[in-house]
């Protein structure tokens, strides 16, 4: 059996540098590690908290629960057709390194995805997306555990149930499972997206015709970078809120009050408003709470350079969605998962 750590430091297991301990830690490399560490957490009557790269992860105290650190490793593939393959990738593969190899093995359909932090098996949760991509479009089926039963269970993409940032995972069936492997369906040839407006500007130099899926990462890593400050250096969660999403008419409401407020089509009634305006034009960009701050070049982004507890960062969050709403009548919605999750109830 794996080793079971009592009262384990994950300060430098969680992004937001957040010094907490959890009563128990294990780091699982296999399928029995995990079906192992699920027994004894049921022996101990611990909750179950598994943790990928811990980069989208708000922890407001001590973890009252079992860590399971999911370290499972390797890359398959498991068919193939002449314009498409399915990769199996096990879910402790750092997601990043898992585009690039893909791109190596020119496997294309990940490129707008490029240097999302967090592992394989994260990212379906929250169903990650940026620059006009969503993981949904690539996620064939995945196979997660069952935390009572310990018994595997296959999901195909529609029982994923994947929407905005979200998926079963985080809604009915959250913390009733552990994923162990996402199988991907990929292209063999390039289906480039690349009218999201920051990467199109990024592209403009380039003729269409030369576009490739690897220019297309590099520019996504160069605005990403630009935009986003590095987690080993400054703590941080990345993108902190949530895009959030009103009616069309509500838009243009917001829009003769506000004629430069940023707004994209959903493709349906909704358009998705950019949170980081709504937050830099509240008077927030660079703002700091105590250990706290908003990042100088992307609002959307809470740093914690203090390296304070969760709860501090969590009321600088607090303190932002009230100003939104009372400028904008907007609701902002925190991204990241805050554990234990009764401390969410008072943002």
């Amino acid at each position: 059996m794996a080793l079971i750590i009592p009262q384990h430091n994950l300060a430098s297991l969680n992004t937001l540098a957040v010094p907490v301990r959890a009563s128990a830690y294990v780091q699982a490399r296999s399928r029995e590690d995990v079906v192992e560490a699920l027994a004894y957490a049921k022996k101990h009557s611990l909750p179950v908290l598994p943790l990928g790269g811990g980069s989208n992860l708000v922890l407001t105290r001590d973890v009252p629960a079992l860590v399971l650190h999911i370290r499972l490793a390797g890359i398959e593939c498991v068919h193939e057709t002449a314009d498409d393959i399915w990769v199996k990738v096990q879910a402790g593969e750092n997601w990043h390194e898992f585009v690039c190899h893909s791109l190596n093995q020119d496997w294309y359909g990940l490129e707008n995805l490029s240097l999302i932090p967090g592992s394989v098996g994260a990212a379906p949760i929250q169903n990650i997306g940026a620059y006009g991509v969503e993981l949904e479009a690539v996620v064939q089926e995945l196979t997660a555990i069952q935390v009572d039963s310990a018994l595997p269970v296959t999901f195909d993409r529609d029982s994923c149930e994947f929407g905005y940032r979200d998926s079963v995972f985080k809604g009915r069936l959250k913390d009733q499972y552990v994923i162990v492997d996402v199988t991907f369906r990929l292209s063999k040839k390039p289906r480039l997206q690349f009218g999201y407006p920051a990467l199109a500007s990024r592209l403009d130099a380039v003729p269409h015709d030369n576009v490739t899926p690897q220019a297309v990462s590099d520019a996504v890593c160069a605005i990403r970078r630009e935009k986003l400050p590095d987690p080993t250096s400054i703590p941080n969660v990345g993108s902190f809120f949530k895009n959030p999403l009103i009616d069309s008419v509500r838009f243009d409401a917001l829009r003769r009050e506000y004629p430069d407020i940023v707004g994209h089509p959903t493709g349906g009634s909704q358009i998705k408003l950019a949170a980081a305006w709504l937050i830099d034009r509240a008077g927030f960009k660079g703002v700091q709470q105590g250990p706290a701050r908003v990042h100088e070049r992307q609002a959307l982004v809470l740093t914690n350079p203090g390296r304070g507890s969760g709860t501090e960062v969590l009321a600088l969050a607090a303190r932002i969605q009230a100003a939104v709403w009372d400028k904008y009548r907007v609701r902002l919605e925190i991204e990241p998962r805050v554990y234990p999750p009764e401390d969410r109830k008072a943002i």
